[in-house]
């Protein structure tokens, strides 16, 4: 999958139904940090929200399951050393490390930080399963 390099916020929020549509909130930091202009039109692109095996990069639990082929074919990492990023710290790992998710739900790993920081942050060690990085800057919110 190709994300836009004219990304310009990425949150993870719940989709929830109202009478007569869905709605997703856009939480209020987005806009007050300058990464979204609450009187713009944007696109918006949904991705699953699955849980991953940090170990494996593998689903840990999926109602769908993949064909053989479709498991044996090998896709590249979807992020690059020395490549920055601006991220959320979405939960904790095992060893008290931040963890996000990229595109394929791609685990980086995030030492010092905390589950909610959005950051910027500098792709260090790329694994074919997961990636370290390390944090440049941090946004208040």
């Amino acid at each position: 999958m190709e994300i836009s390099e004219q990304l310009t916020s990425l949150f993870s929020a719940p989709v929830e139904e109202t009478a007569e549509s869905y709605v997703i909130e856009v939480p209020y930091r987005e806009v007050t940090e300058g990464f979204v202009d609450r009187d713009a039109a944007y696109q918006v692109a949904l991705l699953s929200t699955e849980k991953m095996s940090v170990n494996d990069g593998s689903p840990s639990e999926s109602p769908n399951h993949n064909s053989p082929t479709e498991e044996s074919e090998h896709q590249d990492p979807p992020v690059s050393e020395g490549e920055e990023r601006i991220v959320e710290i979405t939960e904790m790992g095992d060893q008290g490390d931040g963890l996000t998710r990229v595109e394929r739900g791609f685990v980086v790993i995030v030492p010092e930080t905390e589950v909610g920081e959005r950051v910027q942050i500098h792709i260090e060690t790329v694994h074919d399963t997961v990636a370290f990085g390390e944090v440049v800057q941090r946004y208040r919110y």
